[in-house]
């Protein structure tokens, strides 16, 4: 069975990070590496980390660039041949996919629940216009991006970057029904940011595409309750 990383980042979440330490810990899969990666927390987060210290593959607390920097961070600490997952201080994996069923599929990704919704990820062409796959539900292969993914050019949306440059790539992301997670209210993508995502999007699909974009938020936005 392939082994699968779990990388939480994590900076001032002591109210969570514990709960997101123990439901990792207590997955039933047993080829679980887990590395967390800590802006230096100075709110009690480090002192919940080292009780745990003995379970964690790699562990780091140290200051960082945001977010992605972690993210990045601890991507170059999983193994080439782990599948990664990553969660924030909050977030826990609430069943994985079965590994022995996705021999050969370098991207699984499941549904994420966030508050009282459901986030059903979708990776079609609607991912060349939006960011529809949430990343704790995503299970990436780092054996076909070895180098550190996200770009620190965009704060809030470098994780949807990632994604279209894999979708691009023709990397088939295969969806599992009985993979999901789920994600704490709020984060940094929580603040919308429609500028950042329209970028991307030119960046990786070009101008039609970026209006197509342009277009697909606005009726997102039309259909929510006001």
């Amino acid at each position: 069975m392939p082994w699968i990383t779990v990388i939480i980042v994590v900076y001032n979440g002591a109210s969570y990070i514990e709960d997101t330490i123990q439901s990792t810990m207590q997955l039933s899969y047993s080829n679980i590496k887990i590395i967390i990666i800590d802006g230096g927390s100075k709110d009690g987060t480090a002192d919940i980390i080292k009780k745990y210290a003995q379970h964690f593959y790699y562990c780091v607390s140290e200051p960082d660039k945001g977010i992605y920097d972690a993210m990045n961070k601890g991507w170059e600490k999983a193994d080439n041949d782990s599948y990664v997952v990553f969660l924030g201080s909050g977030d826990k994996i609430l069943a994985l996919p079965d590994m022995a069923k996705h021999s050969g599929n370098n991207i699984i990704y499941g549904k994420v629940f966030i508050g009282n919704n459901t986030f059903n990820s979708i990776a079609d062409f609607r991912l060349k216009l939006g960011n529809t796959v949430h990343h704790q539900a995503l299970l990436i292969k780092k054996s076909i991006h070895p180098l550190p993914p996200f770009s620190l050019d965009y704060p809030v949306y470098a994780d949807f970057d990632f994604n279209q440059r894999l979708y691009k790539s023709g990397i088939r992301f295969i969806k599992d029904d009985s993979f999901c997670s789920y994600a704490l209210e709020g984060g940094v993508s929580a603040v919308k940011n429609k500028k950042e995502s329209l970028q991307i999007v030119n960046k990786n699909f070009g101008k039609l595409h970026s209006l197509m974009a342009n277009i697909y938020y606005f009726l997102q936005d039309a259909r929510k309750p006001q």
